[in-house]
Order: C-alpha cells, then sequence, then structure tokens
C-alpha cells in the first residue's frame, strides 16, 4: 500500500539546515497495523503528517496504491486523502463552529454519499462512542477526552483504507483509551490498515511491528 524511499525533511534557517527525517526508506502493506515510536523530535508526527499528504515540503519517493505521490499536485494529494484516508490529530483539529454532528459529517460531504446514507452512518458512529447526547454540542463545550473521541470518530466515519493516528489516546482515560484501541484491532482485521504514533507501550503492542524513530532515521522497522 505505502512504499517510502530515500525521504527526506529539513528547516532552513539562514545558513542552517535542521534535518527532520533522514533517508527514510519504509514498506508498509496493506492490512497491516504499524507503530512508530521513539523520543520526542524523532520525527514521529512529521513522516506521519508526510503519510497523510499534509506536508508537501519533503524530498524522496512515496507510493501509495500505485499513485506517485511525489509526482502529484498539490490538488490531487489533497483528493487521495480524503478518498482514502482517516487522521486522527494529536491536537484534536475539530472545526469549532460546527457541532459534534456536523465534525463527524465532515468527511462524509467529500464524497458522493447520499444524505439519507450519510445520517445513519454519523448515527451508527454516535452511538458506537455513547456521544449522542452530545451531538449538538460545539467544541468548546466539550472536554479534553470527549473532543479526542469525536476526533477518533471524524476519523473512522467514513471506514477510510488507512487511519493515521498521532498519539490517539493521549487525552483519554485509560477505559476509554482501551476503547479506542479495541476499535482499531477491529478495523484493522475487517482489512483497515492502521499506523499510530504513540509513546504507550500499551499501545503498541495492538500493532504488528514497530518502526523506531531516532533523530530522524529510521534504526528499526
Amino acid at each position: 500500500m505505502i512504499q517510502l524511499s530515500g525521504i527526506e525533511k529539513y528547516y532552513q534557517t539562514g545558513p542552517t539546515r535542521t534535518w527532520v527525517l533522514r533517508q527514510i526508506d519504509l514498506n508498509i502493506g496493506e492490512g497491516e497495523f504499524v507503530t512508530i515510536m521513539g523520543p520526542s523530535g524523532a520525527g514521529k508526527s512529521t513522516l506521519l503528517g508526510i503519510l497523510g499528504m499534509l506536508d508537501a515540503g519533503w524530498t524522496g519517493a512515496f507510493d501509495f496504491i500505485g499513485h506517485p505521490v511525489h509526482h502529484l499536485k498539490p490538488k490531487q494529494r489533497a483528493e487521495l486523502n480524503r478518498q482514502y484516508i482517516g487522521f486522527v490529530f494529536q491536537q484534536y483539529h475539530l472545526i469549532d463552529d460546527l457541532t459534534v454532528y456536523e465534525n463527524i459529517e465532515t468527511p462524509l460531504s467529500y464524497r458522493d454519499i447520499p444524505k439519507g446514507e450519510r445520517q445513519a452512518m454519523v448515527a451508527d458512529i454516535l452511538d458506537r462512542f455513547q456521544i449522542v447526547g452530545k451531538k449538538d454540542l460545539y467544541p468548546n463545550q466539550l472536554s479534553g477526552g470527549q473532543q479526542q473521541l469525536v476526533g477518533v470518530a471524524r476519523a473512522v466515519v467514513a471506514k477510510p483504507k488507512l487511519i493515521l493516528a498521532d498519539e490517539p489516546t493521549g487525552n483519554l482515560h485509560s477505559a476509554q483509551a482501551r476503547e479506542i484501541m479495541e476499535l482499531f484491532r477491529g478495523l484493522n482485521r475487517d482489512g483497515t490498515t492502521i499506523v499510530q504514533v504513540t509513546h504507550s507501550d500499551e499501545n503498541a503492542k495492538y500493532g504488528h511491528r514497530i518502526v523506531q524513530l531516532k533523530d530522524g532515521w529510521v534504526v528499526a522497522a
């Protein structure tokens, strides 16, 4: 599904180059559950952003289900993202002026899904996450943990082929965290490819393998 070859990224400050990722070679097969780990500043979230086509400032080759992302224009990358990828952000990234219901429905609005079917899909997710009572609230009326649950619900509602999760349980208490990880496990069993960034050894156990980053380099895969 994913082939990365020689992926590199750096920030230029005057004459100084600060490298974030160096010579990343990584293959992720369809149906895998991969965990990316490493110390703070290792490049984990940057790598996830590249996989999600949210970051364009990199060099190297990136093929995604047969599409050469490194040759695609921004609009084409955005379309691939919308069609195939669900992203769970560490900082939620909910839309402040949309309700919980509308935030969850947003990914479905980019697809050619009839309104009645969209409503049924959102209702199912609200029920599964036990947040039906929150559907008319706005993000600023929710706790951090509730916002995280909504972020995960939004990521999975459209049944994407690939879920990218950046510290998906960072703001959840342990019982909620287990529920989310079990949900990911179930989705993975059904064929969804999952790549998560986490500091949690407990969360890492849900994956098939661990990719270790250090100082921008892959040191184990």
